[in-house]
């Protein structure tokens, strides 16, 4: 049994636009008894690349856990709310992530506690971070966090970045696919802007809960803004 993980984005036109919105109300029970799912999160977006206050009500995520391929292949093939993708959606984006290394948190433990395993160099990586940050901490999370926001722009060996979240305001997240682990690593730990910002969550005690992963991609299907990020890179089968 090979631990898996996948992302999956979804985009809807203004047409069903609102049915898009009612099913990730009406669906968060509906994976519940997905075979081989161990874990799950439906998200909304943000507008930007990384946590900030907007909200895209038109693009959403779902993050989840499962024991194997096999299990997650039955699941876009023949659950109901990979179906309504189908039918809704403008474009959907999903790519299957075999887990690198992760520590910390979500929702009280760690969904993809497996033995870690480092990045190829030359091969894509998928960073996954999400953080429970204490209310009396919020002013100072989304005032600090919007110079490295611009920084990521335009990043050398960004693929693609979406901020998302639980809730609207203290329950955040990111993904991003990166051509190189390097590259990820020197957007956050040599750029200064996103170095302060690490610097304090630790000094201030920003979060109660956080989660950072990191993750081979492999295996997208559909586009994300009219392209598959990964169209460049070479994803091996996962083993």
């Amino acid at each position: 049994m090979t631990l898996l993980a996948s992302f999956h984005l979804t985009r809807y036109p203004r047409a069903t636009a609102p049915g898009g919105l009612s099913r990730m109300g009406l669906d968060r029970p509906a994976p519940r008894g997905m075979p081989g799912l161990r874990f799950w999160r439906l998200l909304g977006t943000g507008r930007g690349e990384t946590m900030t206050l907007s909200a895209d009500l038109r693009r959403w995520a779902m993050f989840a856990v499962w024991d194997d391929e096999t299990a997650l292949d039955a699941f876009l093939t023949r659950s109901e709310v990979a179906a309504r993708w189908r039918a809704l959606a403008a474009e959907s984006y999903t790519v299957k992530l075999a887990p690198l290394r992760a520590h910390g948190a979500w929702g009280g433990s760690n969904p993809l506690d497996a033995p870690p395993v480092d990045a190829a160099p030359d091969e894509p990586v998928a960073i996954l971070t999400r953080a429970r940050i204490r209310p009396r901490r919020l002013v100072a999370f989304y005032s600090a966090i919007e110079p490295p926001a611009a920084d990521l722009g335009g990043r050398a060996g960004l693929l693609a970045s979406v901020g998302m979240g639980e809730w609207p305001v203290a329950r955040q997240a990111t993904f991003s696919l990166w051509r190189t682990f390097a590259a990820a690593r020197e957007y956050a730990y040599g750029r200064p802007a996103h170095r302060e910002v690490v610097r304090r969550t630790r000094a201030e005690r920003w979060y109660s809960e956080e989660l950072f992963a990191r993750f081979r991609p492999f295996g997208a299907t559909g586009t994300w803004n009219g392209e598959d990020p990964l169209r460049s890179a070479t994803a091996a089968p996962c083993p």
